[in-house]
């Protein structure tokens, strides 16, 4: 009896690995326009991790397909959609440097900037995002300033500066509160030199005369 289970337990292992390679022939079997139309399906329902995997069958199998610069472009925004911006970051970039003239270029460096727009947090936090961001959506503006990528992007670049400028400011308040009048006149000249037109740059006035007061 032992020795039948046994027998019986490898026919269903082997049943399973057949069944298993049996489904990735198939899969092999498709031409990359089915992968191209079966990933977009899966991305449009919003089955982004199966479209990644589509698409990266498509981009493997068939390189140099006509299908496989819409591979490259859909991964990283199926990565995107999940919230993963550090690997669609990298998948943005990628694809700008390996097709440098292709006619979606403005719309990757915004989505590049939007990867880091996403992860900018409150003003007590590192600003490194807001940072990354703003360059990436100034680098658009100068490279394609007609695009219409390019008006999102003057939207966000508010947001960045006004992020930026009152990091600026929490770190000036902190020195204030400390009675570091100096530190703190350094910070809100600082401030009010490369962000006038924030909301941090016009209270930026009124603390430099304040500290200077304080320092009379």
């Amino acid at each position: 009896m032992k020795i039948n289970l046994s027998i019986l337990l490898i026919f269903m292992a082997l049943i399973s690995g057949c069944s298993w390679f049996g489904a990735e022939e198939r899969e092999m079997n498709k031409s990359a326009k089915e992968l191209a139309i079966q990933g977009s399906i899966e991305f449009r329902d919003k089955d982004y991790k199966k479209a990644i995997k589509s698409f990266t069958d498509l981009k493997d199998w068939y390189p140099f397909s006509q299908y496989a610069i819409l591979a490259e472009l859909k991964i990283a925004d199926a990565q995107y959609k999940l919230e993963e911006y550090e690997d669609a970051r990298a998948s943005y970039e990628t694809f700008e440097n390996f097709h440098p003239e292709n006619e979606a270029v403005p719309y990757v460096i915004y989505k590049t900037a939007m990867c880091w727009y996403n992860r900018i947090e409150s003003v007590d936090k590192d600003q490194t995002p807001a940072k990354k961001a703003l360059d990436q959506f100034r680098r658009l503006s100068i490279r394609f300033p007609q695009d219409a990528h390019t008006k999102l992007a003057q939207k966000r670049i508010k947001r960045c500066l006004e992020s930026l400028a009152e990091h600026e400011e929490y770190v000036a308040n902190f020195y204030l509160k400390g009675e570091k009048y100096k530190a703190a006149l350094k910070r809100f000249e600082e401030i009010f030199a490369l962000y006038p037109d924030t909301d941090a740059g016009k209270r930026a006035l009124e603390n430099i005369a304040l500290c200077q007061k304080m320092l009379m």
